[in-house]
């Protein structure tokens, strides 16, 4: 828990710092390499995802990108829809953070009912939500810490 609110807390510090920080500045994370990856393996480890990133619209939610064979992707959601109904629930008028409550309601049975609509066609999708892949949560490590240049990778050996 330590580990997860010190990168969190880091995180949070750095967002502030690198938004009036000018573009040659080198981000650097506070915890350690460790700490990170400890605490991102412990966060994503059995957590279930969608693999896809939303847009706002005026009004409503699109799909932005879809993970190449993620849940979303096998499923068959696509670069575009425009999501009408999850779960019962409209979202022609939701936000980010509305989904991610129907997101959070979803998580004992791990599926989602989407109704869709792309080309002006109204299209049912079952997305079956799937735990990280372990190479997925390296790849995940291996950018925040890219990201992040973490200090003790520089810092000197005790």
């Amino acid at each position: 828990m330590r580990y997860r609110r010190t990168c969190t807390i880091a995180g949070i510090a750095l967002l502030a710092a690198v938004a009036g920080a000018q573009p040659a500045e080198i981000k650097k994370c506070n915890a350690t390499a460790q700490e990170c990856e400890r605490a991102i393996r412990q966060m994503l480890s059995g957590r279930r995802y969608v693999g896809l990133q939303l847009m706002e619209l005026s009004p409503g939610l699109a799909v932005k990108t879809v993970v190449d064979n993620g849940p979303a992707d096998q499923a068959g959601i696509r670069p575009g829809d425009r999501f009408i109904v999850v779960n019962g629930k409209s979202t022609r008028d939701a936000t980010i953070k509305d989904f991610k409550v129907i997101l959070s309601e979803a998580k004992q049975t791990g599926r989602l009912w989407v109704i869709v609509l792309r080309h002006g066609i109204l299209k049912q999708i079952d997305v079956r939500m799937q735990p990280y892949s372990e190479a997925q949560i390296d790849k995940i490590i291996a950018q925040h810490l890219a990201e992040f240049q973490h200090i003790a990778s520089k810092a000197p050996s005790q």
